[in-house]
């Protein structure tokens, strides 16, 4: 019975590929992953395996063809992702377990080569802008319906929400982070006027959906994502100027600095755990005197720091984290939660991540491409004419903002789940500025 899908399949990859992008990321939400830690191999399924055909293919388009776009290739966002991925190579090849770190690179080659690179091409039609959305979102509330009704079994107690997301997502930070990715895109389509009134019903329905399965996934860094993209909707729909956004920026960072013992104080009275209750669970955010889980946040930061500092050049080699920070541990950081495998998780960051496992300019890459893809978006919001094309890279970089906040308490970029709308949202940003941002007529009529 399999033959003929299997051969349909096939035939796709040939014909429509860009369908075979979208259908994969219909499929995200609802892939599963196979791990074995012995092996160091986690692969999720179907979508992987369908990633690297979407990535050879388009490979061997564009070496036949002899032809890919400049404009895509010298955009400063595609500069600082080669630059990522160059460097990637390199301290691979300098890496502790070099096997390791080159499975690591070769996962990144299939997560960006199809959903940026051949991405940006799949959005030269404006109308898959909300396609890719959509086919993320609808899954999306499968599986939050899916969760809240196994979780109502257990009315809905906290920590059986840490993992009643299994198996589509292996932890509720995870799951809290993709429901958080799109709660913008959600609420902002409310307020496309193009959509039919079913349509935006329908919309209110998803929208519903995302809210509830965001409030039971008791994801504190979640939360406060949205929150903060929250605030840079306000800052970008009151025109408050980008140098007084990064002067109050410089005068925050620096009265916390002065005041940082007096702060750090003041948190260690804090011995509020994660509960059921709304705003005890909030409150929890700030305590580092009781709360395992944000102690073992901080376990896993120093050692990273630590390991940076033995090697902060080439670091210790992508992807070589949670084999690698055991001996930086101190014993009077470690928590009842911390391990010596390294099979729980890895540096909870990632910035502070690829500092360790790249070196500087591994942590510097990083910083660019979020540089780089957010003064695009910029650009285009400020200067565009077109509502839709506004309406579009003001969703993108809300969404990015809420990864990219959630991103300096987690790190979820070396999965499927993360990566498939991270990298698209990235290469929507970058196909706005190349192909609809300067041919308003285009961007109207696609």
């Amino acid at each position: 019975m399999a033959v003929p899908l299997l051969g349909f399949l096939l035939l796709m990859y040939f014909t429509t590929l860009d369908k075979i992008l979208l259908l994969i990321t219909f499929l995200t939400p609802l892939s599963v992953t196979l791990s074995n830690y012995e092996a160091q191999l986690g692969l999720a399924l179907p979508t992987e395996p369908l990633m690297v055909g979407v990535m050879v293919m388009f490979l061997y388009k564009i070496f036949y063809e002899q032809k890919y776009d400049n404009k895509i290739i010298r955009h400063p966002v595609s500069i600082a992702i080669i630059f990522y991925l160059l460097w990637m190579l390199l301290t691979s090849i300098t890496s502790e377990f070099p096997l390791v770190s080159f499975k690591f690179f070769i996962a990144k080659l299939w997560f960006i080569i199809p959903f940026y690179f051949f991405a940006t091409q799949v959005f030269k039609r404006i109308r898959n802008f909300k396609i890719f959305s959509w086919m993320y979102i609808i899954s999306l509330c499968m599986v939050i319906v899916y969760t809240t009704f196994k979780h109502s079994k257990y009315l809905f107690d906290e920590d059986i929400g840490h993992w009643i997301m299994d198996p589509f997502y292996n932890d509720h930070t995870a799951y809290g982070a993709m429901i958080a990715f799109f709660v913008p895109v959600a609420v902002g389509f409310l307020f496309d006027f193009s959509y039919s009134n079913i349509q935006r019903f329908l919309t209110l329905i998803a929208s519903t959906v995302i809210f509830i399965g965001l409030y039971l996934s008791y994801c504190r860094a979640a939360w406060l994502s949205v929150a903060l993209a929250l605030a840079l909707s306000l800052i970008l729909k009151l025109r408050i100027k980008v140098k007084w956004i990064v002067i109050s920026a410089i005068i925050f960072i620096g009265l916390f600095f002065l005041m940082r013992s007096d702060i750090i104080m003041k948190l260690e009275h804090n011995k509020q755990d994660a509960s059921n209750n709304l705003m005890e669970h909030i409150q929890s955010m700030s305590n580092i005197s009781t709360d395992a889980s944000n102690l073992e946040r901080i376990n896993r930061w120093e050692a990273a720091f630590r390991m940076f500092k033995a090697r902060p050049f080439w670091g210790f080699g992508p992807g070589t984290y949670q084999f690698c920070y055991a001996p930086f541990q101190y014993s009077y950081e470690r928590t009842v939660i911390s391990t010596n495998a390294g099979n729980k998780g890895n540096a909870h960051s990632e910035y502070i991540g690829p500092l360790a496992e790249s070196g500087v300019f591994g942590f510097l890459s990083v910083i660019a491409i979020a540089i780089a893809t957010f003064y695009t978006a910029l650009k285009v919001y400020w200067n565009t004419k077109n509502k839709k094309v506004r309406l579009l890279v003001f969703l993108s970089m809300l969404s990015l903002l809420t990864y990219y906040v959630h991103g300096s308490l987690n790190n979820f970029l070396d999965t499927d789940k993360a990566s498939v709308p991270f990298w698209g949202f990235i290469a929507m940003i970058v196909a706005l500025d190349v192909y609809h941002f300067r041919d308003e007529e285009k961007a109207i009529t696609d």
